[in-house]
């Protein structure tokens, strides 16, 4: 008994933490006009599972794309618009040569170095939004997840007792510091929170927006609808400067 408690307390503490140090949604500054459609994409993550569906969505839409890896034999995709560039996201000097000369930045960078303390996305994330300044890419994109900031709960309950706190805790405090430092930044920024992924079809019907997400079920959506709706935000400004969740 003494156990559950301490995990209930433990939870809500965690959960606390986030709430008190994440982003919460904004409304999209109302002189913003449309955005242009840009060419030329650099997507880092590439050889992730929302990775791998962001470059065959973005050739298929008609972009040059730009595929930042690690390893160049986990992305199977051959085009004549896609460039590849192998590289480190926390080497400065690698991800400046990808972002140089590029019109828009998605970034759906992940790992799974889950169990011990880690910044490779808040020190990724800095290396890119240094870039991007220093060579003036205006538009950002970055994937994070629901259950940060004001939408802490609402990944569902099995999410808020057990896969964050017990799986995911150092994980999504880093998320935060990432999600922090994006909003600090001087480039126009949308960040994506998606619900728990899927590998499932496209279905081309998701929510969108604010107060997405369930405090009991468990919310999902999959790679492939949030690789759509995070093409969507290289030419809209509905959720510029903000954090728009995004489930089924």
């Amino acid at each position: 008994m003494k156990l559950i408690l301490l995990w209930v307390l433990y939870s809500i503490a965690l959960s606390v933490g986030l709430v008190r140090s994440g982003l919460r949604f904004r409304t999209a500054p109302s002189s913003r006009r449309s955005a242009s459609r840009p060419t030329r994409v650099l997507i880092i993550g590439a050889t992730g599972g929302t990775g791998r569906q962001l470059v065959t969505q973005a050739l298929a839409r008609g972009h040059a794309v730009t595929a930042f890896v690690r390893n160049r034999s986990k992305l199977a995709i051959e085009h004549l618009q896609l460039r590849i560039i192998q590289g480190d996201v926390l080497d400065y000097s690698s991800v400046e040569a990808a972002v140089r000369g590029q019109e828009a930045v998605i970034s759906a960078l992940g790992h799974k170095q889950y169990f011990w303390p880690t910044r490779i996305l808040s020190e990724g994330t800095r290396n890119i939004l240094r870039a991007m300044e220093s060579h003036g890419v205006p538009r950002f994109v970055c994937e994070t997840s629901l259950g940060l900031g004001d939408t802490v709960g609402r990944m569902g309950l099995y999410y808020s007792f057990f896969v964050i706190p017990f799986i995911l805790p150092f994980y999504f405090w880093d998320k935060t510091r990432q999600e922090r430092l994006i909003a600090m930044s001087k480039v126009d920024w949308v960040i994506v929170r998606p619900g728990a992924l899927t590998n499932g079809e496209k279905r081309n019907a998701y929510q969108h927006g604010p107060m997405i997400g369930s405090f009991i079920w468990t919310v999902r959506i999959s790679r492939a609808d949030v690789a759509d709706f995070m093409l969507n935000q290289l030419s809209e400004n509905t959720y510029l400067q903000s954090t728009p969740g995004v489930c089924w």
